[in-house]
Order: C-alpha cells, then sequence, then structure tokens
C-alpha cells in the first residue's frame, strides 16, 4: 500500500492518529476534551480535536463514525463522511450526535472517530441535452428491491 507523508500538527495531549490494525484504512482521532461531556438522546456536539493538517493538492481527508460507537452506544458522526479539502488549515473538529435512547458520556482522550485520507478528482462537468441510456435508467431509491 503505498504511503503518503501529510504534517500535522497535534496541541492536544493525546497520541497521533493511528491505525489500529494492519489492514485499516481509517485512523483513529480522539476527543481533545478539558472534562467529560455528557450526550444526551438526539443532542449534538461539535467535538474538538487539536489536530491540524497539510493534505497534498489532489487528496482529502474523510471523517467518518467509528462503528463500535455506533452499535454500543448509538453514537454517531453527523454530515459523515465529513470533508477536509486540501486547502483547509483549521482544526478538525467532528459533529458527534447520540441517536441512542440515554446519555452518553464523551471522555477526554476518546476514540470519537476515524479518518481515511483519499485521492481526490476534480471534474470538468460537460453541458449536454441527453445522457445515455443504462440497464439501469431512472431506477434509484431501493428499485432492486430488499432481497
Amino acid at each position: 500500500m503505498q504511503r503518503i507523508h501529510i504534517p500535522i500538527v497535534n496541541t492536544s495531549s493525546n497520541p497521533l492518529p493511528s491505525y489500529a490494525t494492519d489492514g485499516s484504512v481509517g485512523m483513529d482521532i480522539r476527543a481533545d476534551l478539558p472534562v467529560p461531556v455528557t450526550l444526551e438522546p438526539m443532542e449534538r456536539y461539535l467535538v474538538p480535536t487539536g489536530l491540524f493538517i497539510e493534505l497534498p493538492a489532489g487528496y482529502e481527508a474523510q471523517i467518518r463514525p467509528r462503528s463500535g460507537l455506533a452499535i454500543k452506544q448509538g453514537i454517531t458522526c453527523l454530515n459523515s463522511p465529513g470533508t477536509v479539502d486540501s486547502d483547509y488549515r483549521g482544526e478538525l473538529k467532528v459533529i458527534l450526535v447520540n441517536l441512542g435512547a440515554t446519555a452518553q458520556v464523551i471522555h477526554p482522550g476518546d476514540r470519537i472517530a476515524q479518518m481515511i485520507i483519499a485521492k481526490a478528482e476534480r471534474a470538468d462537468l460537460v453541458l449536454v441535452q441527453q445522457l445515455n441510456e443504462s440497464a439501469r435508467g431512472e431506477g434509484g431509491f431501493g428499485h432492486t428491491g430488499v432481497k
């Protein structure tokens, strides 16, 4: 797997984002909180990470939920996947929401999301009067059924 070098500033006391296993494509990122934050059901909170990155042109960082938080605590990321553009230099922050039935606590240093680095293509849109036909056509939103 190809690796690229990404400059990062870490103003938190947390370790740098890292891959949990050799096969992981997402790096775990942690909450940079001075004190625990309680998320009530359906409440959302913008969690700082203390991380600032400099992506090369042609790349993006995607911020995605962690599956364990989602299934065990009902916590997920809004605006998912969140896109970090290559020219953004601000702090990475994660919008968490509690979709569960009970309050959940986010502690300082908790792994709250994962970050995926991906190539991003730019497109030139070409105005046409008609699109080519396909087997699928206009079918969408569940047109192939459930089973």
